[in-house]
């Protein structure tokens, strides 16, 4: 049931959305793809193939140093020298045999690499967003050279392949497999395996090329994490399966084994640090040899690097250069976008490497081609500030390509393509300044709205409905005619200013003119400012939203948020020491501490962006290399799934408020969920750690899959249901007692248990209902966090009402007449308006759960994991659902409890005042709460603005912005979920219970 505020929280909430649309499709947007094609019939543009077929076979996720022979310390049993092949024949035949560790651009997802592998090109960050919905390849690639030159292409693996090469296949010939269920390690490699050894027996078979994309190394990885007995078995198995390639192959094949990408030290990928970018690559000619074995090659043409922890150097390459590579080696062009560079080794077939010569040449020329054509493009300004010393090392190959110093020719152009490549990436997201501006001006202008919207329910009390109806009417005939205004400023400038739509005109003009008038409307009167409201500075939200002009204190935003929590309760703790009652006094420092303890407890639990490296240690796992629970959380989990429902009853025993529902909900409902969640995530590793074999694997699926279906069944089917029938929390019972006057008459005595907290008490159980819904999509070590949030609500809640009570007093005292406080009226609703100081720790706690549950601002730390809770396959709605409830339930739940602080031990008389208070603070309560997390994103949004072109501003920034526009969604989402539904329905029952009550 919706309340008068609601659509006030609402009106907030879209705005927050227009200001997010706007700034992002100006911050995030994808780099300009040519659709020009290479192509030349008189072969100008090629070389002779030297290989009439190629079998290019993709490890997802393999990692270089899963295939180096001189792996980094310490060395790893499960996946050093397992995979052993390659180097073998490296060693063996050295000019037939080639490893490489390429650099994979991020973000390392399947989609944006293979992308990359194909066309040489680039991808944009937000490209990361469409792995898991990818589109077709319209640019010039690597397969589509393959189509026109008439060659049929043979694939079986991961279906990411054939979503962006749709047809480009052949239909007798292709076998695709779901790429996401990361729960089935072998279904897929098994499926490529059934397929592969048919067609390379075959030798009647028409293919020309054969693509066989394994995903059981990348599958371990993040289910299990590399350092497993399982991540050994599976590289073993891959090891035998090369064996077998080889041994079928014959002369005319050339064989490419590459890794997609590389995973970091617990087996995720997505960012960029060393581990995710690293990946390997082996080349293999089983007939004619690559390279001349008297040829000497430059040592400037062989860059090198040290993986991170290997005492020797190994050979270097960018991954977009296999796109030139492969194209010239079977005979085709270049894919026009390529970026990258031939990587000598392989074309050095004569020992002057007249060959690799001519190869570069193609290569620098083709890379020149497309440097023309995007600067003639609409985006070519963007090269302006490159372009001079892009011509002047052209000109240098142009005149070494002239004389017979093959060397300097070499250097010069290889110079040219590296630079090109230099200048392409510091070039690889265009912003959109303009969508930016108008983005960050909706932001704003709806912040300061929110912010006057805030202190003015604050001053209306009563009358708040009123004004609310009132402004509704503004905002909503001034967004009519801010959108006109939009639409005539298009109309008039539109064909002057190219990168803004009418779309963008009108959503700009609707929610800036709705702003303005909203501003206007809640300007405070000069009269009605005091020295208090000037003074009370939000010190906590201002040091926070300053932490994202440094990369240094975002990285560690973490660590800075648990300092801003703990020290929230200072004001309390000093209102306290000077309560005037020892109860009052107790109570306050008691929960404070409470309070405090769980927010340091909560703190322990921690996972480390790489940047973080070395002076962070991982506790949410067993370890930064194991992503499975640690042993001592294994043994708490099942406790604490007990004790959490006893701990939340005990708060409400204070106020005799566990009758009714929560007598239902509390002792039965949420233990059933919670311990049903925490089975669910028991099972998932004894699954994974094979504890009791393999042949127990299927029937722990299923029994993990049909716990979690059954607590989320119980929370939606029963507990909801319940709550929304039955939401009070009371026990009434009547007395007949004689009248001592007249002995013949009785009077009957009416006691309600729970009548102190009875909006506070059932809103609570509403509350409760959606941790149980979080909690089975949260890992263990996120489910004793989640227990641990839960109590610190609670411990808030409690100081929150007994400093209004210290206030209270202190009024009372104040007025000099200390006896009013014995008066009937002293049961009125307390005067004071709800304080912005209340809201902020649980905003801050909000963002504590959030990184203590296991999660950074960086996308390595999503944990796919809990996208197969529900279903043992990827399934849709599902699993991305439960990977953003995994992600932003931390953000959902906090955010959710926040018009508890306007309910909590609230009495429900007199009526209709009680509850028109009660109602009102809920929403200004919620309205705080977004407008913390607003502000946190006008700061993260104003920073990424303004360092767009920093070195960290898509490892750091960009990222950071991204996870403060998500998270103001969330909160904004709960809110309105919480006021309209929890705080309506408990509003409409409460005060349909005791209206009868005012006369009495």
């Amino acid at each position: 049931m919706a309340t008068k505020g609601l659509s006030l929280l609402l009106w907030v909430f879209l705005v927050h959305l227009a200001g997010i649309y706007l700034y992002t499709r100006g911050f995030l947007l994808t780099r300009l793809a040519l659709s020009d094609i290479s192509q030349c019939d008189d072969g100008a543009c090629t070389l002779a193939p030297t290989h009439k077929k190629a079998v290019v076979l993709v490890i997802d996720a393999l990692r270089f140093d899963f295939l180096s022979p001189n792996p980094p310390e310490p060395i790893s049993p499960y996946h050093h020298n397992v995979l052993v092949l390659p180097q073998e024949l490296t060693a063996a035949r050295p000019t037939h045999s080639f490893l490489f560790e390429m650099f994979s651009d991020p973000p390392t997802t399947t989609l944006q690499r293979l992308k990359g592998i194909t066309t040489g090109s680039l991808p944009t960050f937000i490209d990361m967003g469409s792995n898991f919905g990818g589109s077709s390849i319209d640019e010039d690639s690597f397969i589509g050279q393959l189509q026109r030159a008439g060659k049929k292409i043979a694939f079986m693996g991961d279906d990411t392949w054939t979503t962006v090469f749709p047809n480009s296949f052949e239909p007798n010939m292709t076998f695709a497999f779901d790429s996401f269920n990361v729960e089935d390690l072998h279904t897929v490699d098994e499926g490529v395996i059934e397929h592969l050894f048919p067609l390379l027996r075959d030798r009647s078979a028409s293919w020309d090329v054969l693509i066989g994309h394994f995903l059981g190394v990348d599958h371990v990885g993040h289910r299990l994490g590399p350092d497993h007995p399982t991540m050994k078995a599976k590289q073993q198995q891959m090891d035998d399966v090369l064996r077998r390639v080889v041994d079928l192959l014959d002369d005319d094949t050339l064989l490419v084994l590459l890794g997609d990408h590389g995973m970091d030290r617990k087996g995720d990928h997505g960012g960029d640090g060393d581990h995710e970018t690293s990946a390997a690559l082996w080349v293999y000619s089983k007939g004619p040899q690559l390279l001349h074995p008297r040829a000497v090659i430059p040592s400037h043409l062989l860059a090198t690097r040290y993986f991170p922890g290997a005492t020797v150097a190994n050979r270097h390459i960018q991954q977009i250069d296999l796109a030139p590579t492969l194209s010239l080696l079977l005979g085709l062009p270049i894919p026009f976008n390529n970026l990258g560079t031939v990587v000598p080794e392989l074309f050095w077939h004569d020992k002057a490497g007249e060959d690799y010569t001519r190869a570069l040449t193609l290569n620098a020329r083709q890379v020149k081609g497309y440097l023309n054509t995007y600067r003639a493009s609409a985006s070519g300004a963007e090269l302006d500030s490159a372009w001079g010393e892009l011509e002047r090392v052209w000109r240098t190959a142009e005149f070494e390509d002239t004389t017979r110093d093959r060397d300097a020719q070499w250097m010069a152009m290889t110079m040219y393509t590296r630079q090109a490549l230099a200048a392409c990436r510091m070039l690889w997201a265009q912003f959109n300044v303009s969508l930016m501006t108008l983005g960050l001006v909706l932001l704003v202008t709806g912040t300061a709205a929110s912010v006057l919207l805030y202190c003015k329910l604050g001053a209306q009390q009563e009358s708040w409905e009123g004004w609310t109806a009132t402004v509704r009417r503004w905002y909503v005939t001034s967004a009519l005619g801010g959108a006109l205004v939009g639409f005539v400023v298009y109309a008039a400038l539109g064909r002057y200013v190219k990168d803004i739509g009418l779309v963008d005109a009108l959503l700009f003009g609707a929610v800036f003119v709705s702003s303005l008038v909203v501003i206007a409307s809640a300007l405070p009167s000069v009269a009605g400012l005091s020295f208090r409201s000037l003074t009370s500075f939000p010190l906590h939200l201002v040091l926070h939203a300053l932490v994202f002009a440094s990369n240094s204190f975002t990285v560690w935003e973490d660590r800075a948020v648990t300092y801003l929590l703990v020290t929230s309760v200072v004001p309390s703790v000093l209102v306290g020491f000077t309560a005037p009652t020892s109860r009052l006094r107790y109570r306050i420092l008691g929960f404070s501490a409470l309070f405090a303890v769980c927010v340091r407890l909560m703190a322990i639990s921690t996972v480390c962006r790489e940047e973080q490296q070395p002076f962070c240690h991982v506790t949410f796992f067993a370890s930064s290399s194991l992503p499975s629970p640690p042993l001592p959380i294994l043994a708490l989990s099942i406790p604490v799934a007990v004790a959490l429902p006893w701990a939340v009853r005990r708060f409400l025993k204070i106020s005799q408020s566990d009758k009714g529902t929560a007598a239902i909900v509390l002792p039965f409902v949420l233990p059933a969920t919670l311990l049903l969640g925490s089975t669910f995530w028991i099972f998932e590793h004894l699954d994974s750690s094979d504890a009791f074999g393999p042949e127990w694997a299927s029937t722990l699926r299923f029994l993990r899959t049909f716990f979690a279906r059954t607590a989320v069944a119980v929370v939606l089917f029963f507990g909801y249901a319940l709550w929304w029938l039955v939401p009070l929390t009371l026990k009434i019972s009547t007395e007949a007692k004689s009248n001592s006057a007249a002995s013949s008459q009785t009077k009957r005595e009416v006691t309600v248990l729970g009548f102190a907290n009875a909006y506070g008490a059932p809103y609570l159980v509403f509350w409760s209902l959606f941790l149980g819904l979080v909690y089975p999509a949260t890992q263990l070590t996120g489910q004793v966090v989640l227990a641990l949030a839960a109590i610190a609500v609670l411990a808030h809640l409690e100081v929150v009402d007994s400093v209004r009570d210290v206030r209270a007093l202190e009024a009372v005292f104040a007025s000099g007449n200390p006896s009013a406080i014995l008066q009937p009226e002293s049961m009125q609703p307390t005067a004071a308006p709800l304080r912005f100081g209340e809201v902020t720790p649980l905003a801050l706690l909000a963002m504590h759960t959030f990184f203590a549950t296991g999660h950074q601002a960086a996308i390595p730390s999503i944990q796919w994991k809990s996208a197969f809770v529900l279903t043992p396959t990827l399934t849709y709605p599902f699993s991305p659902l439960l990977v953003t409830l995994n992600t932003l339930g931390p953000h959902f739940l906090v955010a959710l409890a926040t018009p508890l602080l306007a309910l909590w031990n609230v009495a429900p008389l007199p009526q209709p005042a009680a509850d028109a208070k009660a109602r009102g603070d809920a929403v200004r309560a919620s309205l705080g709460i977004m407008l913390y997390h607003a502000v946190l994103l006008v700061s993260s949004a104003v920073c990424s603005a303004w360092l767009r072109r920093h070195l960290m501003v898509w490892k750091i920034f960009a990222p950071r912005f991204m996870l403060s526009a998500l998270s103001l969604v969330a909160v904004d989402l709960a809110v309105l979920f919480g006021v309209g539904v929890g705080v309506g329905r408990v509003s409409e029952r409460v005060s349909r219970l005791f209206a009868a009550m005012n006369s009495k």
